[in-house]
């Protein structure tokens, strides 16, 4: 785990913050419908009954959540962080064998659905105290190294980071925000909708992302968009047919990316169109939002920004010393919003940080305090549509399938994702007579893997490259760009 100072007699803020949305007149807006803060509060307190009385759980035991795009998750985040629990989100398209490990990996006591939530009509709760120390959630990654890996965030933590963000983008009551990100990451769940619970902005919740709704939605009074580029690669498309839509997306406040690098083209096309800088972030789930261009002051296209209040961030060798300005160096970083550590890894959790820093895998180059992404360490961490999808978790799959003898899963340039997963295979002996190994491996990954972690592309070869080690060498494998 990273060095923290112990926090065992201090109160959750996060708690502290989330007790007083009763008194708010609008916190979510779900089809078209104003959810005020005391309708919450009520629900809120009726499923923490419902919970207790069905399953009885103690603080420190963890829920598991199928957390679809809905109110009712965020009820349960809220309820979940004011019980003492630890919040457990789990993709709603997770396959059963994704879905088991998790839940066996972290013991939750509870998998729930915010669909199958019985009555909510039970007796008011009485709230524990909850301090500061204990977790908030456990959010799984993509699988890198192996099976996703559990990473520990507690109440401190969650608490100073994303108040850290919100204050600097100077987000607040006054704010209406468009929440079309999933809620089983760092970046839907904890920035976008935690944190505007947070600082008293409206979410306005989107079951799924739309560029006619947002252009609507920013006429309607909508202020602060916050995507990946992705979405912004639809919206810019949208504005490419309907130019006067750009006028209309002017009249918000901010447009943010993250979870993603974003184009120096398609910053650039958005500002023509609307006027709007986007502005550009970095984070991870292990470390929280630790990089930000500013609100008030230059955005580099290109670049992610420097670091926010709370953290700090370096540049180093190989050899873990620092590089000189303008030359690439992998990012450390260390401070407030750091994990605890990974659930039930003490041996990961020690090789993710050196001296305090934790070593994000993530090459980038400095130049005036500004942060430039290079790209990952390893190639096996693939951004796609702003998931990230750990490329061993895929070779695994595929390799369980029976059908081949070596694979090698990576990321390959794409227009609109940015990167898709490609698959290079060699097949056992006698399986692609007939030429059809791919549309077989198809149907098998299609049973084990949620769509954008599947691979896009296929690539049938006799052999993979290795070095005099033994080891793939992916860098040969990818297409040229």
């Amino acid at each position: 785990m990273c060095d923290r100072e112990s926090n065992e007699g201090e109160t959750s803020a996060l708690v502290v913050r989330l007790s007083d949305l009763g008194s708010r007149s609008e916190v979510i807006v779900w089809e078209g419908r104003g959810i005020s803060g005391a309708e919450l509060e009520t629900t809120v307190a009726g499923y923490a009954r419902w919970l207790i009385d069905a399953y009885g759980p103690r603080p420190g035991d963890r829920i598991a959540v199928r957390s679809d795009i809905s109110p009712m998750t965020l009820v349960m985040l809220v309820a979940h962080l004011r019980l003492g629990l630890v919040h457990v989100p789990v993709p709603p398209r997770y396959t059963p064998d994704e879905v088991a490990h998790i839940v066996a990996d972290c013991g939750a006591s509870q998998l729930l659905d915010p669909a199958a939530v019985g009555s909510l009509d039970g007796e008011s709760v009485e709230w524990p105290t909850v301090p500061a120390s204990a977790l908030a959630w456990i959010v799984y990654t993509s699988g890198t190294t192996g099976r996703p890996k559990g990473v520990m965030m507690s109440h401190k933590a969650l608490a100073a980071n994303l108040l850290a963000v919100t204050g600097l983008w100077e987000v607040d009551e006054r704010d209406r925000v468009i929440a079309t990100l999933p809620l089983f990451h760092v970046h839907g769940l904890g920035l976008v909708a935690l944190g505007s619970l947070l600082v008293g902005a409206t979410i306005i919740l989107k079951i799924k992302f739309s560029a006619t709704d947002v252009v609507e939605e920013v006429e309607r009074g909508a202020n602060v968009f916050m995507g990946v580029p992705t979405m912004y690669h639809l919206l810019l498309d949208h504005l490419e047919s309907h130019p006067e839509a750009g006028p209309v997306l002017g009249k918000a406040r901010l447009f943010t990316a993250g979870s993603a690098a974003l184009s120096v083209a398609s910053f650039e096309a958005f500002r023509r169109h609307t006027g709007h800088h986007i502005l550009e972030r970095y984070g991870m789930t292990e470390t929280g939002f630790t990089l930000s261009n500013p609100l008030h002051g230059e955005r580099r296209p290109g670049c992610v920004g420097m670091p926010v209040p709370g953290v700090t961030v370096r540049l180093v060798d190989e050899s873990g010393h620092g590089v000189p300005l303008g030359e690439p160096g992998e990012i450390e970083v260390r401070g407030d919003s750091l994990m605890d550590g990974y659930w039930g890894r003490p041996e990961a959790t020690a090789a993710a940080f050196e001296d305090g820093w934790f070593k994000t895998g993530d090459t980038a180059v400095m130049d005036d305090g500004y942060v430039r992404i290079v790209g990952r360490t390893s190639t096996d961490i693939i951004k796609t549509g702003g998931f990230k999808v750990g490329a061993r978790e895929v070779e695994d799959v595929v390799h369980a399938s029976g059908l081949v003898t070596e694979c090698a899963v990576l990321g390959t340039n794409d227009p609109k994702w940015g990167e898709v997963v490609l698959c290079v295979v060699v097949p056992r002996d006698g399986v692609d007579t007939d030429g059809d190994v791919v549309a077989r491996l198809e149907v098998h990954c299609a049973s084990w893997l949620v769509d954008y972690k599947r691979p896009r592309r296929y690539r049938v070869v006799e052999a993979l490259p290795r070095n005099a080690m033994g080891k793939v060498q992916k860098a040969a494998l990818k297409d040229p760009s």
